[in-house]
């Protein structure tokens, strides 16, 4: 079978103030691709250069009001706007950094299987990463490939359905069919049509050979805020809840973690069990979030915008 070429498909990097990590991302992906302007940044207002640096590498480049950005809506805007007659788009954040030519080939090869509606790829922590970082992509990101249908629910869980947009493509007729990406979530639109994807009969395959550099090395204070939003989440959309028990799955990783870290960095343990207590405290509150006055759940999330189109209460 041919392999599908990078001209079928469209690249989409939703840019604000990307800093050093996003030139390091652009050129990488200017390396890669062979016509820079089938790469389309969008950018919120970046006062550091982010928008001049991605013209300087051909890029196309949308300039859009940061209060105007909402992680399904922009995203889904640009796949409209740019997808058109082209069968696949490719989704990227500023912070993914491709770690070498065979990448983008390998995630779209995913598509060979006229059943697959979405794919992603394999996330590798950055050089200096903090160990909590490096175990969580090892869990989310392994050296295995698969190809994930609703049936694996049963075996899986909640992480049947899971991708990430920092490197995640998609079939556009697949994406259409599953109502595109959401624009009334705090976050997770790749989740939700991950969700989508499975229910409608269409698989999500996790693609190991196509590789970025991405990793988070989160304050505690970011860690209760990430889980916060993530219990947003689940509070907009119960459905992914039927998929399995987020909590159980927290405790297996909790288990997990603190095994790998009491063998290479046991002085951490206490920073592990600390993290862990912050993340089911931001996610319990996330998931109440609608008892909460919206100016406690803006100090709360780390999404603080998504707060702005939320009523008082």
């Amino acid at each position: 079978m041919n392999r599908i070429a990078l001209t079928d498909a469209r690249i989409i990097v939703p840019v604000r103030n990307g800093g050093a990590r996003w030139r390091e991302a652009a050129a990488a992906l200017r390396r890669h691709v062979p016509a820079p302007d089938r790469v389309v940044v969008v950018d919120s207002d970046s006062s550091d250069g982010s928008a001049e640096a991605a013209l300087q590498q051909g890029f196309t480049v949308e300039r859009i009001d940061v209060r105007d950005f909402n992680h399904g809506r922009t995203r889904q805007e640009a796949v409209k706007r740019h997808c058109g007659g082209v069968p696949f788009a490719i989704l990227l954040t500023q912070d993914a950094v491709l770690e070498g030519g065979e990448s983008l080939p390998a995630i779209l090869a995913a598509f060979e299987d006229a059943q697959v509606g979405a794919a992603y790829g394999r996330q590798l922590p950055h050089a200096g990463a903090h160990a909590v970082a490096v175990y969580a992509n090892s869990v989310n990101y392994p050296a295995e490939s698969e190809t994930r249908s609703l049936q694996d629910a049963a075996r899986l869980g909640v992480k049947a359905a899971y991708l990430s947009n920092s490197f995640a493509a998609y079939r556009v007729s697949a994406l259409e069919q599953c109502g595109g990406f959401p624009e009334h979530l705090i976050l997770g639109e790749d989740t939700y049509v991950a969700m989508r994807m499975l229910k409608s009969g269409w698989r999500v395959r996790y693609c190991a050979a196509a590789r970025v550099f991405h990793s988070h090395d989160y304050t505690l204070t970011e860690d209760l805020e990430r889980f916060f939003d993530y219990g947003v989440l689940h509070a907009q959309c119960p459905e992914l809840l039927a998929f399995g028990n987020p909590e159980a799955a927290g405790l297996r990783l909790l288990g997990g973690e603190m095994r790998h870290i009491g063998r290479v960095q046991p002085v951490l343990l206490p920073q592990v069990l600390a993290r862990a207590a912050l993340k089911y405290v931001g996610y319990k509150l996330g998931r109440s979030h609608s008892r909460l006055p919206v100016s406690v759940s803006r100090r709360l999330s780390m999404t603080k915008r998504f707060w702005d189109a939320v009523p008082p209460s």
